[in-house]
């Protein structure tokens, strides 16, 4: 697997909201929609190594698991291990496809342009932002934006609540999303080592889809946080371990049968 264990995840650039917008006109943002765009400013070595850290008890533990928990953690683990490749034709359309769902009106000049800014990459090339992360991280950004358009507009555009004059950058942040799931999820391990591991993979095996469900709801659940904790750039290590916090507490409620169960799936908006 690549560098995600070494706890890098990628700088994390700070992003000036401003009031102005870019002149679009799709249906999911309004003329006054506060947006962000790219500033100098960075915030420190990365956020992914906040979320890596584990328990003592946590190497002492393991859960056994069926025949088909086995096979739906090898699949999703072999999706783990793929890096996003420029030169491949499928990651190439994928990464087209993002586009088009985050700006549907604005025409995309090319993979490596500095129009990649607006969604929040730190530089013009998106791909050198994916080490964190891998092609998986690409796929739950657009399983987001597919599945949940009205809430992946509104996280994108900053478009909820009292926001701060620094924001996180959007697409920066789901990247580290989803290693801050790698990590609490174990899932770079034989089998569990913690029960909200273990947990997880029972709501895997009866939809295979709960990884990027579960991302969703992480993004949904760290806005709210974000808000909730009036926070700025520099707050951004806080916010996602608050929102793991809170994941992992949800994951571990009794009659919990379904990742849609989870109190904050409701922040979700399905249109």
């Amino acid at each position: 697997m690549d560098d995600r264990g070494s706890g890098g995840g990628g700088s994390f650039v700070a992003v000036r909201r401003i009031s102005q917008g870019l002149d679009r006109t799709n249906t999911c943002q309004s003329s006054s929609a506060e947006v962000v765009a790219g500033s100098a400013a960075w915030l420190g070595r990365g956020l992914s190594c906040v979320c890596a850290q584990r328990r003592e008890d946590d190497s002492r533990m393991s859960f056994d698991l069926s025949p088909a928990q086995e096979e739906c953690l090898q699949r999703l683990q072999n999706r783990l291990d793929l890096a996003y490749d420029s030169s491949i034709l499928e990651h190439q359309e994928a990464l087209r496809a993002l586009w088009k769902a985050a700006f549907p009106e604005e025409e995309l000049h090319g993979l490596v342009s500095e129009q990649w800014k607006e969604m929040g990459w730190q530089g013009k090339d998106p791909s050198t932002d994916f080490r964190g992360g891998g092609f998986i991280s690409l796929e739950n950004l657009l399983y987001f934006a597919r599945n949940f358009p009205k809430s992946f507009q509104d996280l994108l555009q900053k478009q909820e609540g009292d926001r701060s004059m620094w924001e996180y950058p959007f697409a920066v942040a789901g990247v580290n999303i989803t290693f801050m799931l790698i990590q609490m999820l174990d899932l770079e391990a034989v089998k569990p080592r913690t029960l909200v591991g273990a947990t997880f993979l029972k709501f895997l095996s009866d939809n295979e889809s709960a990884f990027d469900l579960l991302y969703c709801i992480a993004f949904k659940l760290m806005d709210h946080q974000w808000l909730a904790m009036h926070a700025s750039y520099m707050d951004f290590n806080a916010v996602m371990k608050s929102t793991r916090h809170q994941l992992e507490k949800e994951l571990l409620e009794e009659d919990i049968t379904r990742l849609e169960e989870l109190p904050s799936y409701t922040l979700l908006t399905t249109r």
